[in-house]
């Protein structure tokens, strides 16, 4: 049986997750689709919309789908939505973890990983992460737990931007990619959002970068205003001139980081020298072994001595993979970057580690 698709829908309290579920499930895609809820959130999705028996765990709504609310433990819901499955009892073609405001979506993600039980049932697809434009500056700003749900998203949407004023919204998409350049952002209005953008996006599948974006190897030449050499540090600085609205308020000459100096952060390594394989592998290692609980999402594109193809990897905190890639093309420029996300990571560290296992 072909394994089930699994996504992780995660957010800022009021930001609009219940709506936005609620499009998914009512919109007329011919999909059955089972939400997994957990019972703990601020806003549970309106029984109007469920055909409810309100003392069973799983309930049938009215279009097909089905909604399921956590008493105990993910892995148990996760096992028995898919054991009713197999059996034919429910019928149903992906899910959907809502988690609650505050939640940390990297053991949610980590449990599709570790369990061999899951592993062999789930695929996990994506992180969507919902900020809501009104309130997003003093979350971020307040709650790790919202900086930490920016840096673990494969696609961010923003919500409420027709509530603040459009150099506001600017400021902030200036500040989530900071945090997380891998996610594309999107302004959404009352959870409209088409589903291409919500599922299939195949945030955690090895190769899926290289498929959606050949040009992940080139250089950026405007990422927000950063390039980034092949050290991987940022050769442009913010000074007095620059009118970014996230950069006003600050002194002259100020640098990069900007008014909101957020501890989750991002940077990017890149090299058109190969990696000896034994070397990155135990650097790799030790790092993500000191500072796996740290590091919230890293992926990259490697060039490697001893391969005519490219390698893959990814990682959410301790848990790492790499698989082997398409070949190098003949007269492709071959090249590595990988991008690091998380929180208070030792830059100079991971940069000065990685460049020590080039071959020289």
């Amino acid at each position: 049986m072909s394994l089930i698709p699994a996504t992780i829908l995660t957010g800022f309290l009021g930001s609009g997750k219940t709506t936005l579920l609620k499009r998914v499930l009512s919109e007329a895609h011919g999909q059955k689709i089972a939400v997994i809820e957990n019972e703990f959130g601020e806003e549970n999705i309106d029984s109007d919309i469920l055909v409810s028996d309100t003392q069973e765990q799983i309930i049938q709504m009215s279009n097909g789908c089905i909604c399921c609310t956590i008493r105990e433990d993910l892995r148990g819901a996760l096992r028995d939505l898919a054991e009713k499955k197999r059996t034919g009892e429910l019928v149903f073609d992906r899910v959907v973890i809502e988690t609650t405001g505050l939640a940390d979506p990297g053991p949610v993600a980590q449990t599709f990983f570790m369990d061999d039980e899951i592993a062999e049932s789930y695929l996990l697809d994506s992180i969507l992460t919902l900020v809501d434009a009104k309130h997003a500056a003093m979350q971020l700003n307040d709650r790790q737990e919202a900086r930490r749900q920016v840096g673990f998203a494969d696609q961010i949407f923003i919500s409420k931007t027709d509530l603040v004023a459009p150099a506001e919204v600017d400021a902030l998409m200036h500040r989530l990619k900071h945090m997380n350049p891998r996610a594309p952002q999107k302004a959404v209005h009352f959870g409209e959002v088409s589903l291409a953008e919500v599922f299939d996006l195949r945030g955690f599948n090895l190769n899926a970068k290289l498929d959606i974006d050949p040009d992940f190897l080139k250089d950026e030449v405007h990422d927000h205003g950063h390039d980034h050499d092949h050290d991987g540090h940022d050769e442009h600085v913010h000074g007095e001139h620059c009118d970014h609205p996230s950069h006003q308020d600050e002194p002259a000459g100020h640098g990069h980081h900007h008014h909101h100096d957020d501890d989750v952060k991002s940077f990017v390594f890149k090299s058109d020298k190969p990696f000896d394989p034994a070397r990155l592998e135990d650097f790799l290692g030790a790092v993500v072994n000191i500072y796996g609980p740290r590091m919230l999402r890293y992926k990259g594109v490697l060039h490697m001595k001893g391969t005519d193809r490219k390698v893959i990897f990814q990682g959410v905190h301790q848990l790492m993979g790499s698989d082997l890639g398409p070949a190098w093309g003949g007269d492709e420029a071959r090249g590595s970057k990988m991008v690091f996300i998380g929180i208070d990571l030792p830059r100079d560290i991971f940069l000065q580690g990685l460049t020590q296992c080039l071959v020289v």
